[in-house]
């Protein structure tokens, strides 16, 4: 690995920034798009997504870098910059997903691995000449009974392992996203059991693929209690659970760690991973890496409209200077309400 790959990494986790995910596929943007009425169409995509990456205080002091889905690295903007020198010259890293997505898992109901591989070098090799210089992949795992079973957790984590080092053969810092949801009844208790389990199953196969740890970030969910559960855990049981499992899994030689939001409210994800940061020491950086967390307030003023572009856009400074000081352990529901 180069010293190159390194810097990248630490980049990504610059104090007091996170990551904006803006990788939707093209099926779940229409989702987002059909909440505010709009149609989705390549232009209406292009301009929404550019409309965030030219709000350039938000990303230039609080945006290390943006996730991008595989239409939008290769699209120009309005006035025919492509939207990855955008990114750039706001002082941002592009970036790209590049699973192809979670499908069931045979012989295993009710479970999923995601895919891709196949081709994944040369497209790396594409990506990084259209300026992308880390990626993503997503593993999912569901938590209901009787699973996740071993084969899932094992499938999934082989799979991550082998992406990220042909993401580091290509000069590109892979991001390793190993998600529990939080969608079910399930514990608190539950949810650190099985994350547990997935994240040293991860590190055993980062390891045995010879990925180099200094070069990655780690896009792990936060130990919460299940959406169904009757016990819905607080800020700071979420805080130290997530910390505690994170202790025991993760080597010191990662260089941070950015949270997903999971579904989570945009403020109840600030809150955690401000909490995290205030009450902790610790050995990697604890950021973000939120998609819906950053994105509701700014689609819902947005509405499709020009004249709306100036609101959407302070909605988002918004959320990403809100996220900023969670980065940095100094958010308060006092600074949210006063801002």
């Amino acid at each position: 690995m180069t010293d190159k790959l390194q810097d990248i990494a630490q980049a990504m986790v610059a104090q007091g920034k996170g990551i904006l995910a803006a990788d939707e596929s093209s099926g779940t943007i229409k989702k987002r798009f059909d909440t505010i009425g709009v149609d989705s169409t390549e232009d209406n995509r292009r301009d929404y997504r550019e409309m965030l990456f030219r709000c350039t205080d938000a990303m230039r002091d609080h945006i290390s870098g943006v996730i991008l889905f595989d239409e939008t690295l290769r699209q120009n903007g309005a006035d025919g910059t492509p939207l990855a020198e955008i990114i750039s010259a706001a002082g941002s890293i592009p970036g790209i997903k590049v699973d192809a997505g979670a499908k069931d898992l045979a012989g295993c109901p009710g479970e999923k691995v995601t895919e891709g591989l196949d081709g994944l070098r040369e497209r790396f090799r594409e990506y990084h000449a259209l300026g992308a210089r880390f990626a993503k992949w997503r593993a999912v795992i569901t938590i209901a009974d009787g699973i996740p079973s071993r084969t899932c957790i094992s499938a999934n984590a082989h799979a991550l392992a082998r992406y990220a080092a042909l993401s580091q053969e290509n000069g590109i810092v892979p991001i390793v996203e190993p998600e529990v949801l939080m969608d079910g009844p399930h514990t608190i208790e539950r949810c650190y059991e099985v994350t547990q389990e997935v994240l040293e199953t991860v590190y055993a196969d980062l390891y045995d693929q010879r990925v180099e740890l200094e070069g990655t970030i780690l896009k792990p969910n936060m130990i919460l209690s299940g959406t169904e559960c009757g016990r819905q855990a607080g800020v700071d049981e979420v805080a130290e659970r997530t910390v505690s499992v994170l202790k025991r899994c993760v080597p010191a030689a990662v260089p941070g760690i950015c949270f997903l939001s999971g579904g989570q409210s945009d403020e109840d994800a600030t809150a955690h991973l401000s909490a995290m940061n205030a009450m902790y020491d610790l050995p990697w950086r604890l950021s973000f890496s939120y998609g819906r967390a950053l994105q509701a307030a700014p689609l819902k003023a947005w509405q499709g409209k020009t004249e709306n572009v100036a609101s959407a856009q302070s909605a988002f400074a918004h959320r990403a200077r809100m996220n900023g000081l969670a980065a940095t352990g100094s958010w308060s529901a006092q600074l949210e309400q006063a801002a």
